[in-house]
């Protein structure tokens, strides 16, 4: 799987709309409203082989009322159960 991470801009007064829109995804993805420069907080996973910028400009940007996003895309997970390995 391939983890992205979005930060979205939303037009005032529109971030719950836009939020459930997000949530109506068929990918659907963890959505949190957050505080300061952007309005949403979305992770987002897909199969290793998807196109990621075709995913988020059909499926994302074409959401009315996003202004602006920020795309993180996630590498390595490191958690508890998987540890890090020095040998990978």
């Amino acid at each position: 799987m391939r983890t992205f991470i979005m930060f979205i801009r939303c037009e005032l007064d529109k971030t719950y709309e836009v939020a459930a829109s997000l949530a109506e995804l068929e990918i659907a993805p963890q959505v949190y409203s957050i505080s300061g420069e952007y309005d949403l907080f979305c992770m987002f996973r897909l199969e290793s082989d998807d196109d990621v910028g075709r995913y988020i400009n059909d499926n994302i940007q074409t959401i009315p009322d996003i202004v602006a996003t920020n795309t993180i895309v996630c590498f390595n997970p490191f958690t508890r159960d998987t540890g890090f390995n020095e040998d990978s």
